[in-house]
């Protein structure tokens, strides 16, 4: 309530940006069926937008946009039909219920629907303010098309999701047919987020094989969907030199050698750009093609050689890099290198059975 002497549009302290009344105005939706204390005990909406990444402590403004919205919606004067009981939640994992009886009323539907003026659907908030119930409630309750309502951020409740590190709500989504192929302002899926903070989980969950995608041939179109920036997700974990997650992405079908959209650039050649030598090792035991080509025709020999990265170099032609190849300049690995003798095709000459030893 509003402190005595405030304007009836000026908001006391205890007063969230999401709206906190109609927060409180969800008084008919089922209570939480495993909780240790009351209902009120739960933590309160955060106010502000983006958080940085991978924290779920609070949420900050990032390029004066914002993630949060203003939601006012009018109470449910109405019930809600009777949810599951505590198998909603089986070992702490929120777990999607099926409706069960009776049908929404318009009035119902109109409020559980209602998009805030930020485009934010009850689904984000739920995410937002770390609610698996209301979540699951909304799972049960709304048409599947709600699913997949992007706010002015073009972010679904999945990116949010993913974003704010949740893997059981991206689970619960995702089994419940959440697209994992919308793309936010940045072209980014929810895979993308994923592999850009690194959430394993998260990434593990969008990649869980659902009964209609066991009967696709293509089970993963979002592994070949480029951002904004041309990246597929294993460019994005390559750049991120996380193992795990390219290992993750690779045994669910993600091609090695996928080029990148601005100049053509496999997960090998940007393994040498981060001038990690393991890395690059990983790909080339993974079956990445060791002569790929860029757009202007540079292998990832003619990148190791420009930069003068004599080891990579040294790896790359262990693995049967040509160190003759041109690129669209006329340009070979050799030329470029800062010693070309150590891209020499051959080092086993031998005069008189002796090695042949090249001298400055």
């Amino acid at each position: 309530m509003s402190e005595p002497g405030k304007g009836p549009d000026e908001p006391d302290e205890g007063q969230y940006d999401s709206g906190i009344e109609s927060w409180r105005s969800l008084r008919s939706l089922p209570e939480p069926p495993l909780t240790s204390g009351p209902a009120d005990s739960c933590p309160p909406p955060r106010t502000a937008t983006r958080p940085p990444p991978g924290s779920k402590e609070s949420l900050k403004e990032e390029d004066g946009e914002r993630m949060d919205s203003a939601y006012g919606s009018s109470s449910l004067t109405e019930p809600l039909p009777p949810l599951g009981g505590p198998e909603a939640v089986k070992g702490g994992e929120p777990r999607a219920p099926e409706a069960r009886g009776g049908t929404l009323s318009p009035k119902q539907l109109e409020a559980l629907t209602y998009i805030s003026e930020d485009g934010d659907t009850l689904l984000h908030l739920a995410v937002i303010h770390e609610a698996p119930t209301v979540l699951l409630c909304c799972l049960a309750l709304l048409p599947q098309e709600v699913l997949d309502i992007q706010n002015d951020l073009f972010q679904t409740a999945l990116h949010l999701a993913v974003y704010l590190d949740q893997p059981h709500m991206v689970r619960a989504l995702v089994q419940k047919g959440a697209s994992r192929t919308l793309q936010d302002r940045h072209g980014d899926t929810a895979l993308h987020l994923a592999c850009q903070h690194q959430h394993l989980d998260c990434a593990r969950y969008l990649l869980e094989a659902t009964a209609d995608r066991a009967r696709s041939q293509h089970q993963h179109p979002e592994l070949c969907l480029q951002n904004w920036q041309g990246l597929a997700c294993l460019h994005v974990a390559t750049l991120q030199r996380n193992r795990q997650l390219m290992e993750l992405l690779l045994q669910n079908g993600a091609d090695i050698d996928i080029q990148e959209g601005t100049s053509g650039k496999t997960s090998l050649h940007l393994a040498v750009e981060t001038q990690d030598r393991s890395l690059v090792r990983f790909l080339l035991r993974k079956g990445a093609r060791v002569d790929a080509r860029m757009h202007n025709g540079c292998t990832p020999l003619h990148l190791a050689a420009g930069r003068h990265l004599s080891g990579i170099a040294a790896t790359l032609c262990q693995a049967g890099a040509d160190s003759l190849l041109r690129n669209v300049e006329d340009e070979t690995p050799q030329d470029l290198a800062e010693d070309p003798l150590t891209l020499l095709p051959f080092d086993d000459l031998k005069i008189s059975g002796k090695p042949l030893l090249c001298t400055n």
